[in-house]
């Protein structure tokens, strides 16, 4: 079980990227669940749609069908997030790389 960031998920999707071939094996090859916030997945459309379209975000968006699994925030986990975003203002470290961090904490994910 691994919770994803957006990273490996853009560039799955697009096959210009130069680590298309070793993510879209990843995403492929992982028995599950990859794990993805719902902030992950508004930020994976935004970049998609803008690079590649729309037909490429709705592919996407077709693949939690079939190997992706959504997962709410909750609460806690905005508390969570504001804490890292202040404690790690000098990278910066946005809302949604601090998802990923305190949906795994939450799950127990190292």
């Amino acid at each position: 079980m691994i919770v994803i960031d957006s990273g490996p998920l853009v560039a799955a999707v697009n096959i210009r990227d130069r680590h298309h071939e070793a993510c879209a094996r990843l995403l492929r090859s992982h028995p599950g669940p990859l794990l993805v916030p719902a902030t992950v997945v508004t930020e994976v459309c935004r970049l998609v749609e803008k690079r590649q379209g729309s037909k490429a975000e709705a592919a996407f968006l077709r693949s939690f069908g079939s190997g992706l699994t959504l997962v709410d925030l909750t609460e806690r986990d905005l508390q969570r997030m504001s804490s890292l975003v202040e404690a790690y203002a000098s990278l910066p470290l946005g809302a949604v790389d601090a998802s990923v961090l305190a949906v795994a904490e939450r799950l127990g994910i190292s």
